[in-house]
């Protein structure tokens, strides 16, 4: 009886299952990896806001692929925004987080990182 009493207040429904990995473009993937990071506001207890994101890539850098993600966050300082960034390497469809490697990200051309932002801002 109790949880029937549950069920129908609502506290025993359960999420539906996240969507399969292979549903998403490789771009969302990206922006996942990039949002879990601590650099990207994850462990914030203050909700951020992205603004200005960008990615380069993918692209071949000594026989890796590699796709470079900044964006501007905005919430954490009074009237100041934080720049974040990350290196993602690609490997055989692994997504890997690549550490003290700013400068392979330098000279590559740049595009808007609407899937980050999407993903990065969604109100709660």
């Amino acid at each position: 009886m109790a949880v029937l009493a549950l069920t129908l207040a609502g506290c025993g429904r359960r999420e539906p299952a996240p969507a399969a990995i292979a549903s998403f473009t490789m771009r969302e993937r990206v922006a996942a990896l990039a949002l879990r990071q601590s650099g990207f506001g994850s462990i914030s207890v203050i909700p951020v806001r992205f603004e200005h994101s960008r990615i380069a890539g993918p692209f071949q850098d000594d026989g890796r692929t590699l796709y470079c993600v900044s964006a501007r966050m905005m919430g954490r300082r009074f009237l100041k925004g934080e720049k974040a960034k990350v290196v993602i390497r690609e490997e055989t469809g692994k997504l890997s987080i690549l550490e003290d490697v700013e400068e392979v990200c330098e000279g590559h051309r740049t595009e808007p990182f609407k899937e980050l932002e999407a993903l990065g801002n969604v109100s709660g």
